[in-house]
């Protein structure tokens, strides 16, 4: 299937049912009176996060849905039947906008949860809701209100634990395939990952954490050069970066300026997104002798006053990746605690300024 990261759609819940007039005449029933029933309450409709998905295509093929309208009330008090709300399964991580005003609707986060888009119509009354002691044959009635209509726009961000940043060709889907089950497409020309793949990385019994690779960035892709560009948002989600760098500089291309490149790409897409712990990873090192990889690690961190952390790899050989996926599980496992810490907080504190 193919991956689709954005979609346009328009929602259309139910309208209410009409409030319906109508007088009890029974045999032997002296005293009639009113007895038209309310109608029901039109459908509304949902979105509803399936981990089971991860592309918006089938909003590229249907782009209205429609949810149930209300049923008319009826004689007897009899109630309109509700009208059925719709739900839309739409994978974890989505967006959703309205189109008319790029308000931010919700953000679907977590598996099952839901978002209302559209809300159904409201019930119409019958006459019998007007019975009063001055008024005992009403002919009043109400109509259901129109349910809400919405042109809405469907924007996917992965959620991903780890990134994969770097100009094409510096090994990036290689490294997933290799201490990952995915299986991207893998040659030796440009821009062979063409969409986001994802892939579970395990680091020991019930221990694991998902890596996402983006197609390579070049210069200028924050303005919209090259392919990577449309696939940034994706790395906004995670809580690590790892920065693939060509260290045997195979193509001709300076290590440095690769990294400098990639750097200057995500400062001007997102500056928080700069700010976000990125490793580097040295990648090809079993191409060069080890005075040329100390050499580039000295010119790195002089040039670049690089302070986080660099891993010398090369992607062919798991054995070199080892150490790199331990101290990775143990830093995400590190800043979820912290999370869960400042959370705590907060709902203490809340707790306090409620007391």
């Amino acid at each position: 299937m193919k991956f689709v990261d954005e979609a346009n759609l328009r929602v259309e819940a139910g309208d209410g049912g009409h409030g319906c007039l109508s007088f009890r005449r029974e045999k032997y029933v002296p005293h009639g009176g009113p007895d038209g029933g309310d109608g029901g309450d039109g459908g509304s409709v949902y979105l509803i996060a399936d981990h089971n998905l991860n592309t918006l295509y089938d909003y590229r093929i249907n782009r209205v849905f429609k949810a149930e309208r209300g049923g008319n009330g009826a004689g007897k008090n009899r109630t309109g039947a509700k009208g059925q709300d719709r739900y839309l399964p739409v994978p974890v991580g989505t967006l959703c906008y309205s189109r008319e005003t790029d308000e931010l609707i919700g953000d679907l986060t977590h598996d099952g949860e839901t978002l209302c888009v559209a809300q159904g119509g409201y019930h119409g009354l019958g006459n019998a809701r007007f019975k009063s002691s001055t008024n005992q044959a009403p002919r009043k009635t109400t109509d259901g209100t129109p349910g809400e209509i919405r042109e809405l726009r469907l924007e996917l961000k992965l959620l991903a634990d780890v990134g994969l940043v770097g100009l094409p060709n510096a090994g990036k889907s290689t490294l997933l395939s290799s201490i990952s089950a995915a299986r991207p497409r893998i040659a030796d020309y440009p821009f062979t990952t063409l969409q986001p793949q994802v892939g579970v990385v395990s680091a020991g019994p019930l221990k694991s954490f998902t890596l996402v690779d983006l197609p390579g960035l070049i210069e200028g892709a924050a303005e919209g050069v090259g392919l990577g560009h449309r696939f940034l948002r994706h790395v906004q989600r995670t809580r690590l970066l790892f920065h693939v760098v060509d260290a045997a500089d195979i193509e001709g291309r300076d290590p440095v300026e690769q990294i400098r490149t990639i750097s200057d790409e995500l400062e001007r897409f997102n500056p928080e997104l700069a700010k976000r712990p990125r490793w580097l990873l040295l990648n090809k090192v079993d191409a060069l002798e080890p005075e040329a990889v100390d050499a580039l690690r000295e010119r790195i961190v002089t040039e670049l006053d690089w302070q986080a952390p660099i891993y010398t790899i090369s992607a062919i050989r798991p054995d070199t990746l080892r150490v790199l996926i331990d101290e990775a599980m143990e830093a995400l496992d590190a800043a979820a605690a912290e999370a869960a810490a400042a959370d705590s907080d907060a709902t203490d504190a809340a707790d306090d300024e409620r007391a």
